[in-house]
């Protein structure tokens, strides 16, 4: 197999092998690593029809991280899709209303972060191995909600590394930052910001960028790396879950073999979408990929205008995982766009640090023909949820319902209606009150444990173990600081 390297997105030279990229996290210069080509599937569209999400797993990813052998792969793949997702197959289709949610929210933490950040730790500590480190390795991500305890809960306890997580204080839902704020595990450090995600994001980067800091970790023992989806161990595992969801629909006769099928994904850092655009250019027939995002429309209006500006009003909404404004993984795409080439990526990087705004060519914007952004209100979210359990008794969450509101605005305006299939991307139970508001506001007296179990009895869906587990946990992380004391943060939770 021809093995794939990895470049930074803003330089050239010194493309290093898939582990070290993982190890690394974020590139030295501040750049995102890539892919040096896309790998085409190697195994028919039949072949992987008949195989289980474990072993599509492992077609895919085999592609991509030609530095493990086969054995270091199949044994991360079977450490993370166990017994932790409350579903055999992993990732389970409903059809609903005319379109076929791909729910990516049966992990041990009920998001779709789960799907990746389940095989991520074994892959970084394999990494660990493979490259000869004998530092401890400093997890360091930021969460606009579902990153963090997705994170916390693949890497507690695991020898050899640590986790800090910092997520905006007010803004993630109440049933999110129980489950962070709940979470055991001697080496995990979770940290409240009075701040925005973006705020998190951005202090996250520059400790990642502190050579001086890096210098000094080294010296004590330790080094950075990331979970966030700018890793590329994190993107990786996301593209199987689409190759999976087409040979699905493939093996039950849903489709037919080489049918185009558009996908429909939430959207806030652009690393999902991102994962999905990948797996079509491995050749995987998908025709359309729509980018739905919410009141923080800030890809509707880049995917509009070619104008990426993230200087407008932060919006708090019920879907909190999608209230960003800096998508950190659209470099991945921009550096595509622009031929490859880290300078001008760079430029245009450069351009949203000190302006927050970037402009790309008429020639890159023809690129983005495959993508389609639309965003939806809070007011259509909460509408969606409601007409779609009204009329089909299936409940979504608020990031899925931005989603499939998209999809409808789409279908309207195009009438192209192809086989979609529409990431869903938490579990209701997640954002409780939101969806329960959603479907009749009388529910809003109700306490949010109360309103867990009233979910479970219209939806005849049982209680997610991750829900039932901190109904009565003890709050075991209450620190908060200030924005600009992140750094300081970090040193003192490792004691240095």
């Amino acid at each position: 197999m021809m093995e794939i390297l990895y470049n930074s997105t803003r330089s050239k030279g010194n493309p290093v092998k898939a582990s070290e990229a993982i190890l690394k996290g974020l590139s030295e210069d501040g750049g995102l690593f890539v892919p040096e080509r896309i790998p085409a599937l190697d195994k028919t569209l039949e072949e992987l029809s008949e195989m289980t999400y474990g072993q599509v797993a492992y077609e895919v990813m085999k592609l991509y991280l030609t530095d493990f052998t086969q054995q270091e792969l199949l044994d991360c793949i079977a450490k993370a899709y166990d017994e932790k997702f409350d579903t055999e197959e992993i990732a389970p289709m409903v059809e609903a209303d005319g379109a076929y949610y791909l729910e990516l929210f049966h992990g041990a933490t009920i998001a779709f972060k789960d799907m990746a950040l389940s095989i991520l730790p074994h892959l970084l500590t394999t990494s660990a191995k493979k490259n000869q480190v004998k530092n401890e390795i400093v997890i360091l991500t930021a969460t606009s909600g579902d990153t963090g305890k997705a994170a916390l809960a693949g890497f507690a306890d695991v020898e050899g590394t640590r986790i800090i997580v910092f997520y905006p204080k007010n803004g993630v839902s109440p049933i999110q930052e129980k489950q962070m704020v709940t979470q055991k595990g001697k080496n995990t450090y979770v940290v409240g910001i009075h701040g925005n995600f973006d705020d998190a994001q951005t202090g996250v980067k520059q400790i990642f960028g502190d050579r001086e800091l890096a210098a000094y970790m080294d010296e004590k023992g330790f080094q950075f790396s990331s979970a966030n989806s700018i890793n590329i161990g994190r993107l990786v595992p996301q593209i199987v879950y689409y190759v999976y969801a087409y040979v699905k629909l493939l093996k039950e006769e849903r489709i037919q073999n080489g049918e185009k099928i558009n996908v429909v994904v939430p959207t806030g850092n652009f690393g999902n979408i991102l994962a999905a655009f990948y797996a079509k250019q491995m050749g995987l027939p998908i025709d359309k990929l729509i980018c739905a995002s919410n009141e923080n429309k800030v890809l509707y209006d880049f995917f509009r205008t070619g104008t990426y500006d993230k200087n407008r009003e932060f919006v708090l909404t019920t879907s909190p995982s999608m209230d960003i404004l800096i998508s950190s993984n659209l470099e991945r795409l921009i550096y595509r766009i622009a031929g490859n080439d880290p300078d001008k990526n760079k430029e245009l990087m450069s351009a949203l640090t000190q302006g927050g705004i970037y402009t790309i060519t008429d020639e890159m914007k023809a690129q983005l023909v495959d993508f389609y952004g639309n965003y939806a209100s809070e007011e259509e979210t909460s509408t969606k949820i409601h007409d779609l359990y009204d009329s089909t008794g299936y409940v979504i969450d608020t990031h899925t319902a931005v989603a499939s509101c998209v999809y409808d605005k789409y279908l309207k305006e195009t009438g192209d209606d192809k086989p979609a299939v529409i990431a869903s991307t938490a579990s209701p139970y997640k954002f409780t009150r939101s969806v329960m508001n959603a479907i009749d506001h009388k529910y809003d007296s109700m306490g949010d444990f109360e309103l867990v179990d009233r979910l479970s009895e219209i939806s005849k869906v049982e209680i997610p173990k991750a829900i039932e587990e901190i109904r009565t946990a003890p709050v075991v992380h209450n620190q908060v600081c200030e924005k600009n004391e992140m750094k300081k943060t970090v040193m003192e939770f490792l004691g240095i």
